[in-house]
């Protein structure tokens, strides 16, 4: 962790932060609802102390492309019923009191330097918020969605995962920092600064990475099979996978990768339904639309999808657009205009 961002969290936990992206601050329990529930979600709200007395609520939202670092704080103690998020996951690290978080038919108590929150759009959430102030990532749901798709070669799907973080598991400390950094970015580029396109791509790689390999959830194990993870791999088999990433965007050669390897054909066909749960084409062609999806997020708006997808190695339009929809949800034009808009 660097200086700065030790310095962050240090002196300046019990402190307003992202001041300048004032978006709500009211004394009155309506207001916030309606207000707060515009940025994030429709939501109850309901202050357990008599005439809302002592409530007050603050919410600074620093926004990027697919997700947003956000100050929310509450004071006094107020129940937060959600119900689903539906658009979104929220991860909330407490800064200053506590909450009461529960998620599905689980319940845990969240606090500064303890336990955080990873809440998923299709759980049930309710939670109760005494004196607290938290930073807060808002990740866009079809962000995470289709970068486990891309990991786990299965297709698009709801990702749903274990809501409690150890903040003192390593996992946990990562995370952590990486919010205090971005929530430092954000407060030195003020609202009229903008991140570039490289910059931009390069956080949600690091955080979508964040939660997706150190956070438990319903495709873990389908991404540590299809990565390789599961077990330990011999080596002819990561020489194989290694070759078949170096050259996805050429034909596939049977008799080529088996000499890459080492082994024969069909040692090598019967080790990735082992090993990786697919076929060596179904891994190839995972590749090339994994591939096709991380170059559309980056893509200038003037980008063509057909010289991107030969350069991939796609032969068949057609074909391609098939199983991208398939895997995505949408079609590769779909993801284009949305990354440029």
């Amino acid at each position: 962790m660097s200086a700065a961002v030790l310095e962050v969290s240090a002196t300046a936990s019990a402190a307003e932060r992202l001041a300048d992206f004032a978006r709500v601050t009211t004394d009155d329990v309506d207001e916030a609802a309606e207000q707060i529930g515009r940025i994030f979600c429709p939501h109850d709200l309901t202050p357990s102390r008599p005439c809302a007395a002592g409530f007050s609520a603050r919410h600074n939202c620093a926004a990027f492309d697919g997700f947003s670092i956000n100050y929310v704080a509450y004071g006094g103690s107020v129940s937060i019923d959600p119900g689903c998020l539906e658009r979104f996951f929220l991860v909330q690290i407490p800064l200053t009191g506590s909450a009461r978080i529960r998620a599905g038919a689980g319940e845990f108590d969240a606090s500064p330097g303890r336990t955080a929150s990873l809440l998923s759009p299709t759980i049930p959430t309710r939670m109760m918020w005494t004196d607290c102030a938290q930073a807060i990532l808002l990740l866009d749901r079809r962000l995470v969605e289709q970068r486990a798709a891309a990991l786990s070669g299965r297709a698009a799907g709801a990702v749903e995962f274990e809501p409690a973080i150890d903040l003192d598991a390593q996992s946990g400390r990562r995370l952590q920092t990486s919010l205090a950094e971005l929530m430092l970015l954000a407060e030195r580029l003020g609202p009229s600064g903008r991140l570039s396109p490289v910059a931009m791509a390069d956080w949600r790689e690091a955080l979508l990475d964040h939660i997706l390999n150190s956070q438990r959830h319903g495709l873990s194990d389908a991404i540590r099979t299809f990565s390789g993870q599961a077990e330990r791999l011999p080596r002819a088999l990561r020489a194989a996978r290694d070759h078949l990433a170096d050259n996805a965007g050429e034909p596939l050669d049977l008799v080529e990768l088996a000499r890459a390897s080492g082994i024969g054909i069909r040692a090598l066909q019967l080790g990735f339904r082992r090993h990786f749960g697919a076929s060596i084409s179904e891994m190839l062609l995972d590749m090339r639309l994994a591939g096709l999806h991380a170059r559309l997020a980056q893509a200038a708006p003037d980008a063509s999808i057909t010289e991107i997808a030969f350069d991939l190695g796609f032969t068949h339009l057609g074909r391609m657009a098939g199983a991208y929809r398939e895997k995505f949800g949408e079609t590769p034009s779909t993801t284009l205009r949305r990354r440029v808009s």
